[in-house]
C-alpha cells in the first residue's frame, strides 16, 4: 500500500484494522488483483464467505437482476425473494423450522440469544437466562455476542458487559455438564472453533452437548457463521455428527459476500417471538436474498464430491508442510478450513506477510496459526499452486 492511501484512510476510518500492505481491485474465482495489477490466490475468501468464488456470474446476474427490479422495501411488506430463501434454508435445516433475517453473524447470534431468552422464560421462568457457551468461541462484537465470546482478553474495554453469560473449556463434556441447571436458557457453541484456530472437538461433543441442553430443558444454538454453507464438506457442520440443534446460525458464505444472516429455530422456538419483539430494516431484504439464492445454487452440487476431493487435496498437502516444520506443527480443520499451527520459529503474521509477498491471501487466526479458507469452487490445480507458495513463504520466515 502507498503512504498516500494509507494516510487517507488514516483521515477518514476508525483505526479498528490492522492491514497489510495492499489494495484489492478486482477478483474471479480464486483468484484477487491489486492496484498494481499482480495477482493472488485467495485461500481466505474473505474470511470463509466467498464460497463461490469472487464474481461468480449467477450471483452477479441474481443480484444485477434483483437490484433492476426491486432493491429493497423493508420487512413492513412480503417480498418472494425472502421467502424463497427460507424455504431453502429450512430444507437443509429439517423442517418444521423458521427463519429470521439479519445481516450479518453477531446480528444472527444475538438473535439467537433473544429467542433463547424469550422461551425460556416462557417455559421455564423469569429467571431462566443463562447462556453457556465455550472458551476460545467467537460470536460477534455487539455488546451481548461480545458477552458470549469466549476471549476474555476482548471484554474489558467494553464492560459492563450483559450478564447471565458462563463459559467452559471446549470440547469438555463434563465441564459443559456442570455448568448447565435449571436457569440455563440455552447452550452456545460453535460445532468447529473458527477464531480459535480451526479447533474440532473429540467425537461425540455435540451429541453431548445436545442431550445435557435436553436434560435441563435447554436449547442448543449452533454458531454455524463460519462453519457453514459447506465450509467442512457438509451443508452445516454438525450434520457430521448427525445432531439436531433448536437454533442455527448463518452468515459470511450465505450471500458470498452480500451481506446476510439467518438464525433458523425449530418451529416450536420461533413461535414464541411476537410481532415486535425482534426487527431488521435491511434483514432478507431482495436483494440479499438473490445473492444467497444464487450462491446455494452454487455451493450445493460442490458438495457432492468436490469439496471431499479438494479436501483431501489440500490437507496432504499442508501436513507434508507441517512434517517439515519442526516439533510440534499441527494440521487441524475440515473440508476447506484449515489451521497449520506453527508453535516453533516464526509467529504467523510472519508467514501471512511472506505468503502474501508470493501472491497467496492467507491469514494469521492465531499467534502460530494460519488460516485457510478457499472459496469451494477452488481446483486442485489451484491447491497445488497454493501449497507452493506457503512452503515458500515457510522457508522465507525461517522455518
Amino acid at each position: 500500500m502507498t503512504d498516500p492511501v494509507a494516510a487517507r484512510e488514516a483521515a477518514v476510518l476508525w483505526p479498528t484494522y490492522a492491514r497489510p500492505p495492499v489494495v484489492f481491485t478486482r477478483g474471479e474465482g480464486v483468484r484477487l488483483w491489486d492496484t498494481a495489477g499482480r495477482e493472488y490466490l485467495d485461500f481466505l475468501g474473505g474470511i470463509a464467505v466467498v464460497a463461490a468464488g469472487h464474481a461468480h456470474p449467477r450471483v452477479v446476474v441474481a443480484v444485477a437482476g434483483q437490484l433492476a427490479t426491486l432493491g429493497h422495501t423493508s420487512n413492513l411488506y412480503f417480498t418472494g425473494p425472502q421467502i424463497d430463501l427460507a424455504e431453502r434454508l429450512v430444507d437443509h435445516f429439517g423442517p418444521p423450522a423458521k427463519v429470521f433475517f439479519s445481516n450479518s453473524g453477531a446480528e444472527a447470534n444475538e438473535a439467537a440469544i433473544k429467542v433463547a431468552r424469550r422461551h425460556a422464560k416462557q417455559h421455564k421462568g423469569e429467571q431462566a437466562v443463562g447462556i453457556v457457551a465455550a472458551e476460545g468461541g467467537f460470536h460477534g462484537r455487539t455488546l451481548a455476542t461480545l458477552a458470549a465470546t469466549g476471549k476474555p482478553h476482548l471484554h474489558p474495554t467494553f464492560a459492563p458487559l450483559p450478564a447471565g453469560f458462563t463459559h467452559v473449556p471446549y470440547g469438555d463434556a463434563d465441564a459443559l455438564a456442570a455448568a448447565v441447571g435449571p436457569d440455563t436458557a440455552a447452550v452456545l457453541l460453535e460445532p468447529v472453533q473458527g477464531e480459535a484456530g480451526i479447533r474440532v472437538p473429540p467425537p461425540g461433543y455435540l451429541r453431548a452437548a445436545r442431550e445435557i441442553a435436553s436434560r435441563h430443558g435447554a436449547l442448543l444454538i449452533l454458531d454455524e457463521v463460519q462453519s457453514g454453507m459447506g465450509r467442512t464438506g457438509r451443508f452445516f457442520a454438525h450434520q457430521h455428527e448427525q445432531v439436531r440443534p433448536d437454533v442455527v446460525t448463518l452468515a459470511k458464505a450465505l450471500g458470498n459476500g452480500y451481506p446476510i444472516g439467518a438464525t433458523i429455530a425449530t418451529a416450536e422456538v420461533a413461535d414464541v417471538m411476537r410481532p415486535g419483539d425482534h426487527a431488521s430494516t435491511f434483514g432478507g431484504g431482495p436483494v440479499a436474498c438473490a445473492a444467497a439464492l444464487a450462491t446455494l445454487e452454487v455451493v450445493e452440487p460442490l458438495l457432492e464430491g468436490h469439496v471431499e476431493k479438494v479436501s483431501a487435496r489440500l490437507k496432504d498437502g499442508l501436513e507434508e508442510l507441517a512434517s517439515r516444520t519442526g516439533p510440534g506443527a499441527e494440521v487441524r480443520g475440515l473440508g476447506l478450513w484449515f489451521a497449520l499451527d506453527l508453535p516453533t520459529g516464526p509467529g504467523a503474521k510472519e508467514v501471512a506477510a511472506a505468503a502474501l509477498d508470493r501472491g497467496l491471501v492467507v491469514n494469521p487466526v492465531t499467534d502460530t496459526a494460519v488460516r485457510l479458507a478457499p472459496p469451494l469452487v477452488v481446483e486442485e490445480d489451484e491447491v497445488d499452486e497454493a501449497i507452493a507458495r506457503l512452503g515458500g513463504a515457510l522457508a522465507e520466515a525461517g522455518r
